[in-house]
């Protein structure tokens, strides 16, 4: 399963680890996603989804199925 943000599509990023000395490894920083199950009113159910800590507070301030029209997405794209 892809470390992937189902509604905003937040991924890995790559970088370096730098040493004292200069020396360089690669490093990944993963977001923090979490398995969610979301209370929807508008389809009286709940949604599971994998969803971003950051994704997780715009959806509580906006609404689901606003911030999905926002984004131009569709349920069906999401639910995991």
């Amino acid at each position: 399963m892809a470390r992937r943000c189902a509604l905003t599509g937040k991924g890995p990023l790559v970088g370096n680890n730098v040493s004292h000395a200069k020396n360089r490894t690669k490093k990944r920083q993963f977001p923090n996603i979490q398995s969610r199950r979301i209370w929807v009113p508008e389809l009286n159910r709940f949604v599971r989804v994998r969803i971003s800590t950051n994704a997780m507070r715009s959806v509580t301030k906006q609404g689901f199925m606003n911030f999905l029209r926002k984004r131009g997405l569709r349920l069906q794209d999401v639910v995991a």
